[in-house]
């Protein structure tokens, strides 16, 4: 695994004997990222599994690469819950918040359930991991927060507010929070990709595009662990970390994996975007460029070491990082090749 430390004074903790707990643990992400830790950090003294389905809890404790490993533990709950989390957070040194409503339809019809999980959830997660003496907390966003135009996109903004204000809130405790945003993991679950697989294998006519300029970012599943893990081993507190990855239109996406069946325009969806945004021009003004990444600094007066940071260089003014403007792109070949890994 790659690691690249871009901070100077930043205390390592996955380097010490830790207990991990992940919210929406059983997701694909909480699944990979529970591999990864085993495997990579043998250190590590606990992971907990915070979900709601019991069975999702059972299929995950059983699968091959687990095979009820003395180090996992299974808490049935929900962040809606404070008391639970209270009582879940006891002794744990990092969180990963994975826990979200996600499905655009069903939180544009159930908007209240929506907020309870996305906003009220986030709050709760904070406030434990202040009570409980948490280290670190790493929540997970999504390009939607990035100037949303849905419910799901809008909740998700609100939380990576509260995460990162959450600094403050901690005082003068030790726990910190920072984000991490990201597009779909190309091969998930409501990604385009398995969306496709599934038409092919049922004899489609053709493949529908919603429209033809459309772009998506390419994020690996292991890239996103990976993007994690740094922002755990890294995090000061309050940044917002974005990686940098290739971009593909799904017109070429659609030719590398069914070159033979046409494409129809279909038209876009509501509430759906032409190309994922992950840094907006309001962001680019407390937004560091790294090699490998972007980090966006909170910008209230709290936020008052930034040494840490000296090696990142500032965006230009109204930069915006979205992947219809990215520079790295991915052509058919390569997407076809890559589709070999997922």
């Amino acid at each position: 695994m790659k690691k690249k430390s871009m901070l100077h004074k930043s205390k390592n903790i996955l380097n010490t004997k830790f207990t991990l707990l992940i919210t929406g643990g059983t997701g694909t992400f909480g699944k990979a990222f529970t591999a990864t830790i085993l495997k990579e950090f043998p250190n590590i003294k606990k992971i907990i599994i915070y979900s709601r389905d019991e069975f999702k809890q059972n299929e995950m404790a059983n699968l091959p690469e687990f095979n009820n490993n003395p180090k996992l533990r299974f808490f049935i709950g929900d962040v809606r819950d404070r008391d639970r989390l209270m009582r879940a957070f006891d002794n744990v040194d990092v969180v990963v918040h994975a826990a979200a409503l996600k499905q655009i339809p069903s939180c544009e019809y159930n908007p209240f359930e929506t907020i309870k999980t996305n906003i009220n959830g986030a709050q709760n997660v904070i406030d434990a991991a202040i009570d409980r003496g948490v280290e670190r907390v790493v929540a997970l966003s999504t390009d939607k927060a990035c100037q949303p135009i849905n419910l799901y996109g809008a909740t998700k903004l609100c939380s990576d507010k509260l995460f990162i204000a959450g600094n403050a809130y901690a005082g003068g405790k030790q726990t910190r929070f920072s984000v991490v945003r990201y597009g779909n993991v190309m091969g998930s679950r409501g990604s385009v990709v398995p969306y496709f697989q599934k038409l092919i294998q049922d004899g489609a006519k053709f493949l529908p595009i919603t429209d033809i300029n459309m772009t998506r970012f390419w994020l690996q599943l292991d890239e996103a662990v990976d993007l994690v893990i740094h922002a755990l081993e890294n995090m000061v507190g309050g940044e917002l970390f974005i990686k940098k990855i290739p971009s593909i239109r799904i017109i070429d996406l659609a030719k590398a994996m069914a070159p033979k069946l046409p494409i129809k325009e279909v038209g876009v969806r509501p509430s759906e975007k032409i190309h994922e945004m992950l840094i907006s021009s309001d962001d680019a003004r407390h937004a560091l460029d790294f090699p490998d990444q972007y980090v966006i600094q909170p910008s209230f007066p709290w936020w008052a070491d930034r040494s840490n940071y000296t090696e990142g260089k500032p965006v230009e003014m109204n930069f915006e990082y979205h992947s219809g403007n990215n520079s790295d792109w991915l052509n058919v070949s390569q997407i076809r090749k890559l589709l070999g890994l997922i």
